[in-house]
């Protein structure tokens, strides 16, 4: 099984190559040119991107995070929703790499077999970085209007957060 894997990409670039080569295309002047494309495309990128990163970590540090938790917890406590977890909940939209550090410290406080634990594992496998996905979608291709598709995305993520704590309600 190893020597699969060992050769699986070796044998898909020399399979990329000789179609090229049959096809009389000159290989290394496409990969160059794709290069190209691919790079001025990454630097249209960083801007936008940037902002993403910045905005992220304001929102972390501000206190803002905790604040919108705490004005969510109400709702939450009538909807039989735990509020260890509505950080989460709220950080997966907008970073996967703080909503992991968030899911962390609820394991960590709560436990895995909490049900703040189970809640947030379900969340993570059933939720995506939205705005991340809108602003490198988006921003690849210079969209400045989105239309619905920012309200849309909040929903089906407000949604995949009340369907992860029934469907863990569910099921102990």
């Amino acid at each position: 099984m190893e020597k699969i894997v060992d050769w699986t990409l070796p044998v898909i670039v020399l399979g990329i190559v000789s179609f090229g080569l049959f096809k009389g295309i000159n290989v290394f002047d496409a990969f160059v040119e794709g290069a190209s494309k691919g790079l001025s495309s990454a630097v249209k990128l960083l801007p936008v991107l940037t902002g993403l990163v910045l905005g992220v970590g304001m929102l972390r540090c501000s206190g803002a995070l905790s604040a919108l938790s705490a004005c969510l917890e109400p709702i939450a406590k009538l909807s039989g929703i735990p509020s260890g977890v509505l950080p989460l909940a709220l950080l997966s939209p907008v970073s996967g790499s703080g909503s992991l550090t968030m899911y962390e410290q609820i394991l960590t406080n709560f436990g895995p077999d909490s049900l703040e634990g189970r809640i947030a594992s379900v969340l993570m496998g059933s939720t995506e970085t939205t705005f991340y996905a809108i602003t490198v979608y988006y921003g690849s291709v210079r969209v400045k209007k989105t239309g619905c598709t920012v309200p849309s995305a909040l929903i089906a993520d407000a949604v995949s957060f009340i369907l992860s704590a029934v469907t863990v309600r569910l099921s102990i």
